[in-house]
């Protein structure tokens, strides 16, 4: 019986020769009828998966003569799983690039393969041992230092010179994917409409840290030092931003407030009127990028009679802290992370706390979530696991498949924890575990909200000191209390909307137009966004890193794993536009700069 050493390179061998003879009905013949091929720019200058041979047959078709695949290595040793399904990394190259991939063989055939660019052949990253030398040596007149460049360079991009790239908002996404652009040498400019980077942190509200472990949450290049808390308080995290912001020499224009963008198609570019520092420029961009927040702008409900509340009303984005509300009457309408939170922090500062739960939410403890970090973790590390294998092993599973192990671990944590949830349903508190029992992390993909991870709020619920009033909303506001559509009346000196936030593409119909929001459709949220519908089941988060139907227009966001690994991909994609390489966008004709 050959070894699972020998299965990798048989399968890859035979692959790589169907390819090179362009003989697509052999090459689908080494996939499961049940296959799933992701993509991360690699092949199709997009980020899809293709769910079954047909849809392998039908890229393949389109893109193997442009593509030009070679070089199919087994990269280390491979791991065979109880199931018999054995799993290896592997290396190969393109036309224009390298990349890494992982496959998984179920009977001798693919169950999944990961294709993902890392690098643009003769653009690659300078480090290493291709790291500047930072100074020219030897006896030079009117020698230009790094602060003489550095300073020269912000007095000319955006003014005498134009960037390449505008990224709206200066957040963590942002960053990342500056200081990516940066390390590509593509010219970009960072718009961030508060004083300081790390200022969307800081003004959030006082007693918020980082619900992700800190293995999660490293940015590109740097990441943080071992002293590092696991969770993180959001102004060390504001700080931290600042910081990085100046160690990577971004092109980041702070006091920036993005008014508007238009498109010129028959020029390609963008015209993004900014106002900075009191003043009006307009930047000409070719590419725009929105890096506003995955969730978009805050919903807030329109219920009748909040004009004539006479105490405080805000969205939760803009609460800070429980102190004014000692001894006074707080109402949170939602039941999600911050409205959790927010009541958490209330009770801390002696408030009388009243959550309104309208719906399910799915809860889910911050210590089993530390402890189920798996390759994310001090013991991955510790194991020789770096952030980037652990980011392309999380790249690497489709999100067609996640739901059934996500399944599986969600009814073994309801069996471990059952007393907890038991706990919270007696105190009338409204479970649910996702539309099939997938639980949190899948919820995170679908929806972006429905959930909670605990920090000490449900104990709150449970006992009840936080006060729950569940399966109702707010039908008005009365001048100092709510009526609930029940009846029931809650006094109330403080009313806060914990009521989450809309789409992504409501930043584009309020910067550019309702006419591109509407053209690009829903952001975020697994399914297809494009003329190719990948399966019944998941496909990918709408919009995100990859084109769009409006030309130039990209969105950048997520979670800091998300933003940090899918900014490479984001950043590659952007550095062959500005160099002039092809991008056929395979799966949405009706994208520009196909060519």
């Amino acid at each position: 019986m050959s070894t699972p050493s020998e299965q990798i390179d048989r399968w890859l061998a035979a692959f790589g020769a169907a390819l090179d003879s362009r003989d697509i009905t052999a090459t689908t013949g080494l996939f499961l009828d049940d296959c799933y091929w992701r993509d991360l720019v690699a092949f199709t200058w997009n980020i899809t998966t293709l769910e079954g041979r047909d849809a392998v047959c039908a890229m393949l078709e389109a893109r193997l003569d442009a593509t030009r695949p070679g070089g199919w290595q087994r990269d280390g040793e491979p791991t065979e799983s109880a199931d018999g399904v054995i799993e290896a990394w592997l290396t190969f190259e393109t036309g224009v690039g390298r990349g890494r991939g992982r496959l998984r063989l179920r009977d001798g055939k693919c169950w999944t393969l990961l294709t993902a660019l890392q690098e643009l052949t003769g653009f690659e990253e300078q480090r290493g041992f291709t790291r500047p030398l930072g100074v020219q040596h030897g006896a030079i007149k009117d020698r230009v230092t790094w602060q003489q460049r550095r300073d020269r360079e912000a007095a000319e991009l955006g003014y005498s010179t134009q960037p390449h790239v505008v990224i709206v908002g200066g957040g963590q996404g942002g960053i990342a994917l500056g200081a990516r652009l940066r390390q590509l040498h593509v010219p970009t400019i960072v718009l961030e409409r508060q004083p300081r980077a790390g200022d969307s942190w800081r003004n959030r509200y006082d007693a918020l840290t980082l619900h992700d472990p800190v293995w999660f949450d490293h940015m590109p290049y740097i990441p943080f030092p071992a002293h590092w808390p696991v969770y993180t308080p959001k102004d060390q995290m504001g700080d931290w931003l600042e910081a990085y912001t100046k160690l990577m020499e971004l092109n980041y224009w702070t006091s920036t407030e993005c008014l508007g963008a238009t498109y010129d198609e028959a020029a390609g570019e963008w015209a993004v009127t900014v106002r900075r520092d009191g003043e009006t420029v307009v930047l000409r961009p070719k590419e725009l990028v929105l890096a506003t927040g995955m969730s978009g702008k805050p919903n807030v409900p329109d219920i009748p009679g909040a004009d004539t509340f006479e105490g405080d009303l805000c969205h939760s984005s803009a609460y800070r802290t429980g102190e004014p509300y000692r001894g006074k009457r707080a109402v949170i309408l939602g039941s999600n992370n911050s409205a959790h939170d927010i009541c958490h922090d209330l009770w801390e500062h002696d408030a009388d706390v009243t959550m309104i739960q309208r719906s399910p939410t799915t809860v889910f403890k911050a210590s089993l979530a530390r402890s189920a970090a798996g390759n994310y973790s001090e013991a991955a590390n510790a194991a020789g696991i770096t952030t980037e294998i652990a980011d392309l092993t999380a790249a690497s599973m489709p999100f067609g498949l996640m739901h059934g192990p996500a399944i599986e671990a969600t009814n073994r944590l309801r069996e471990s924890d059952a007393e907890f949830y038991a706990a919270l349903e007696r105190a009338g508190f409204l479970l649910d575990f996702g539309e099939d029992g997938s639980g949190i992390g899948m919820k995170y993909q679908r929806r972006g909200s429905g959930y909670y991870i605990d920090v000490g709020a449900s104990d709150l619920v449970i006992s009840g000191d936080i006060k729950l009033r569940s399966g109702v909303g707010i039908a008005r506001i009365e001048p100092r209390s709510v009526v609930l559509t029940d009846g029931t009346e809650v006094p109330a000196d403080l009313l806060v909307y914990a009521t989450g936030y809309g789409s992504m593409n409501g930043w584009a119909a309020q910067l550019i137009s309702q006419e591109v929001a509407d053209r690009v459709g829903k952001v975020w949220g697994l399914g297809s966004d494009t003329a190719y519908d990948p399966g019944p089941w998941e496909g990918e988060l709408r919009n995100m890193w990859k084109p769009t139907r409006q030309p130039g227009l990209w969105f950048h966001g997520g979670n800091l794993a998300q933003s940090r690994n899918y900014s490479r991909y984001l950043a590659l994609q952007l550095k062959a536009r500005f160099e002039g390489i092809p991008t056929p966008v395979y799966a949405l004709a009706e994208v520009h700069h196909l060519s």
